[in-house]
This record gives structure tokens, sequence and C-alpha cells, in this order.
């Protein structure tokens, strides 16, 4: 198979990180405002001066510099698709989680398009033997060595062993497990980026579902992934959309691209009860069933604002051209309009198993099972609504935009204290209100020490870096919001 994507060209020039969001100017928030950094003007690690960002613009998105090569740069052209002889190895990072399962769900449904050659999980032994009882992989990771003597016994009496690993080599292993030809990646944080690294290297093209691999990364990852001229496909559900939309577009054809958000478990609450919010109304997801983090950034709708960063540095859009719109139903997963006002749009039942199967199967498509893949009925789908978001109810936006058009370390710093913040909220030592304020609050101190083209060494310092500081907050006792019981 090869495959063409088009490099955008156009006119260098500069642009000053100055202001973040613009909306925010327009919004009144309440005791939930951003106290600076949202607005703030960057400056990056060394430098005495306000940052800048070199850009090349087009007449449709405009692209950072060749430093970060986009993975798809607005289009994605096949030439030819051959179809496979045999199934098709693939090695799973996370096999016990969501994406993990999942993942093993579609692999088992299609022996005959897909194999698994090797699988890493963190701690769930019984699951994890199970899955290896199911699709004998030759190479098994798991966390930490006093899992090994468990796994073992739970495996006794099957005819032949995989080899176990420990740690993180032996999630290294198993991303560059020699059979394999793509690696899906469902590790949850910066622990997914070495592996996805070590696959890169590997020749592997990458499925992704791992969000740091790009959003902390991204200007490390890119350009590897460039040199090593693998593929990396995005396995969530808006971004696997905006990827199936640009399948064949002419070059310089996308002018804009528009992330659907269902508004999380607070999108019908007014903004003045969010102080009343306690953890387990932050878990009651209107459409989705996910894992209890990621619930919770879709309240926040923190997760929209990670999806705008993954999808500058996937498809080389500007952030003021990724824009966000909420979408109740979730049946349409993302749009992009073309230089031409059209808007392409890919529909389909709220399932993460069709975005996880295209990242495996592309650019093939499966037929799959009417029994357990329903086709999308109109007449029972009903109306499809879309909604302005609420800066005052979801001020995590303007934050990721701010993050984002910052670039370097800044993107990274904005998740991992999102998940550091999300966990002390879990735990209820923080209140709801408060998970915004401590990454905005990390983000403002990130500032005195930005790296605006990391190395890999510093990408993962800045991670716990501010997972640290996040914690350091709290302790400090400068947050002291009721937690609602």
């Amino acid at each position: 198979m090869a495959l063409k994507t088009a490099a955008m060209t156009g006119i260098s020039g500069t642009v000053s990180l100055e202001s973040g969001f613009r909306a925010i100017k327009d919004v009144g928030m309440s005791g939930m405002d951003m106290s600076s950094f949202s607005g703030c003007r960057l400056q990056v690690k060394g430098s005495k001066k306000p940052a800048s960002l070199t850009v090349k613009t087009t007449s449709g998105v405009r692209c950072m510099g060749a430093e970060v090569p986009p993975a798809w740069p607005g289009r994605a052209v096949i030439e030819d698709v051959k179809i496979r002889n045999g199934p098709k190895p693939i090695s799973l990072i996370g096999s016990t989680g969501s994406i993990g399962t999942q993942t093993l769900d579609i692999v088992a449904e299609n022996p005959n398009k897909f194999k698994v050659v090797a699988l890493a999980a963190g701690s769930n032994v019984s699951l994890l033997a199970e899955q290896i009882k199911a699709f004998r992989p030759s190479l098994v990771a798991v966390k930490n060595a006093s899992s090994v003597p468990a796994l073992k016994e739970a495996l006794a009496g099957l005819d032949k062993l995989p080899e176990i690993m420990v740690g993180e080599e032996g999630i290294v292993e198993v991303a560059r497990h020699p059979e394999a030809v793509t690696v899906v990646t469902g590790i949850v944080g910066c622990a997914g980026l070495k592996p996805t690294v070590a696959a890169i290297e590997a020749g592997k093209d990458i499925a992704l579902a791992n969000k740091e691999t790009l959003i902390a990364g991204g200007p490390y990852v890119l350009p590897l992934a460039k040199k090593h001229g693998i593929n990396i496909l995005p396995a969530d559900s808006e971004h696997s959309a905006i990827f199936q939309c640009i399948q064949g577009l002419p070059e310089g054809g996308l002018r804009r691209i528009i992330l659907t958000a269902s508004g999380g478990a607070f999108r019908d609450w007014p903004v003045e009860k969010l102080k009343e919010v306690k953890v387990a109304d932050a878990l009651k997801h209107p459409n989705w069933s996910m894992g209890r983090k990621i619930t919770v950034d879709s309240a926040t709708l923190m997760n929209k604002g990670l999806e705008v960063i993954e999808a500058h540095y996937l498809f080389g859009a500007d952030y003021d051209d990724i824009d966000i719109v909420v979408h109740p139903q979730s049946i349409i997963h993302s749009m992009v309009e073309t230089q031409d006002s059209s808007v392409i749009a890919q529909l389909g039942w709220p399932d993460m198993r069709l975005p996880i199967l295209y990242t495996m199967s592309w650019p093939e498509r499966i037929s799959c099972s009417e029994k357990t893949w329903p086709r999308l009925d109109f007449f029972k789908m009903g109306n499809l609504t879309f909604m302005k978001p609420d800066h005052a109810k979801y001020p995590s936006m303007a934050l990721s935009y701010s993050a984002g058009r910052a670039g370097g370390t800044m993107t990274g710093v904005l998740s991992a204290a999102n998940e550091k913040a999300v966990e002390l909220f879990l735990e209820e030592r923080i209140g709801y209100l408060d998970i915004v304020k401590v990454i905005e609050k990390t983000c403002e101190k990130h500032r005195e020490e930005l790296v605006e083209l990391p190395s890999l060494a510093e990408i993962l310092h800045y991670d716990g870096w501010a997972r640290e500081y996040a914690q350091e907050l709290i302790e400090s006792g400068s947050f002291r919001t009721k937690v609602v019981a």
C-alpha cells in the first residue's frame, strides 16, 4: 500500500503568542474566572522576550513549521488499497482497560483479519490471564513483578506459556514486538509515551488511543514518525471522524475542523449550581460509558480542550480553525468544513469500537455483523441539535486554547495537571470548581520554564513536575473549597 500525505505550502510568517482564547473577553466568568494564564503573554525557557512561533499559512488551515510536521496535513490520499493476505498482527498496550477490552472484542469477532502477538497490562491479573488463554500472544508484560506468580498460577495447565516481562522494559518490548504491524496504545497518561516512541522507531503503525502521545509529546513524536515513515491513526471517536472526512480531500481543501461535544454531565445545569456538584454527579455521562477520569473530563469539557490540541497536531489546523460545538445526541462525531463551505460529517451510534476498528483496518473497510454492530437508523435517531458551548460553564476551553497556542511543554503540563486535579476531585480532596483552578495555576507557574521544542526527557520531566506542583497546591492549603458530601 502506498500512501501520500500532501504537505501544505504557503508563505512563512511569525505569529506572537499573545492573548488566550479570544471569546473569553466576551464572557462573564463569575466566580470561575481565570486569574492570568488564559490571557498571558508567554516566554520560552532561556529567552527574555515573548515566545513566538513560526507557522506556514495557506488559504485554508495554517500549519506549524517543519520542526513539527502534522500527522495528516489537511488531507490523506490513498493511491491503492491492497487487501492483506492473512490476519494483521497487532500488539496491544493497556489490554485490560476500556480501549484494550474493546480492541480484543474486535479481534475475537474478526480472527481472519487480526491476531494478537503481544499484550501489556497493569495489575488486573485475572482478566489478563483470560485474555492470554483466548488470544495466545507470544509476549506479555505486567506492571509489577509481584503480579507474575499470580499470573503464572492463573495460566497453569496452558500448553504453552507466553514470555512474561515486567515494568516499563516489558511494555516497550510489547510495543516493538518484531511480528507486530500495528500497535494499539490504550494505556493512560505519559506512561504510554516511551512505548509509543519505541514502536515508531521499530517501524510500527500506531493506532492512537493515548492522548498524551501528541498532547505532551507532539513536538517530539511527530518528527520521529515522519523520519520513520509510519502512520499515526487516531482511535478516539472525534479524531477518527475527522480522519475519515479528509480522505481524498484535495490539497488546501480543508478550511475548518468542528469537534462535537456531548456537553457532559452538567450540560443542562445552570452555572450557579456547579458549586453543589458531587463526585457521583460528575460521573453520570448522558451518552457514553467510559472510565471515571474521562467522564469527569467530559463534565468539565477538558476532554474537548485536549482534543483541540490533538487535532492541531494530527491535522495541522491552526487553533483559530478548530471549533467546538455541543451536540447532545453524540451521533455526529465531528465534521470538517472545506474551502467551498461544504461540511462533511461522520455519523454513528455512540460506540468506541468503530473508531478503534478503523485504525486497525485502515485503509480497508471491514464488514461487521448487524447483531453486534447495529446500523444507524435515522428514524430511531430522531432530531440532531447543536448548541454553542458556554464559556462560563466550561472555562477549560479557554485554558486549553491558551496552552495550545503556547505549545512546547505547556500542553503536556496542562494534561498532567488535569489528570492530577481530577484524581484529587475523585478522592474528594478538592471541589469540582477547583479542578480548572488547579490546572490554571500550574500552567501559570510553568510559563517561567516553557520549552518550545522539548526533548523526550524534558517532556517527561515537566509531566512529573506538573503533577507534583498540583499536589503541592492542595497540600499548601491554596484551595479551601468545601467538598460537597
